[in-house]
């Protein structure tokens, strides 16, 4: 299942990140989006079941990266992708249920309560990230300039 936001008021951070080069502003948006999901992850962790080895616990994270069989039922929508949630098999069966087992959500649940703060995190985190980028991006520029003047 896809799910959309629609969020307002990102227009000015929008074109400040245009204005960096295309490398440095995916650069951004990651960091941004990988802080954002690590709450979403840690609740999940908390909500998962033991179960009877452990891995599903283990197996909650935040990171560009799909599985094999992920990567070919993915649909790349947006540059910049970060995915949330366990690569263990056998969360899907737990989150969902099937004939053998009753279904034990945790992932829904912590989307559900945490899918605010992520976007708080996105807002406060997005301005800063931009402003140390163009920071790095003046300094670099400085020091080339300095080279190219010696």
């Amino acid at each position: 299942m896809r799910i959309r936001v629609k969020v307002e008021g990102f227009r000015e951070l929008d074109k400040a990140l245009q204005q960096l080069k295309t490398a440095t502003a995916k650069g951004v948006a990651r960091r941004v989006l990988m802080k954002a999901g690590e709450p979403i992850a840690e609740a999940g962790r908390a909500n998962a079941p033991l179960g009877p080895t452990g891995n599903l616990k283990a197996s909650y994270g935040v990171g560009t990266k799909l599985t094999r069989r992920q990567s070919k039922l993915h649909k790349k929508e947006s540059p910049v992708e970060v995915f949330v949630g366990p690569n263990d098999p056998a969360a899907i069966q737990t989150e969902f249920g099937n004939e053998h087992q009753a279904a034990e959500p945790h992932l829904r649940p912590a989307w559900d309560e945490n899918k605010d703060r992520a976007l708080e995190i996105i807002s406060e985190e997005l301005g800063t990230e931009i402003e140390k980028a163009t920071a790095r991006a003046a300094r670099r520029a400085a020091r080339l300039a300095r080279k190219m003047g010696a």
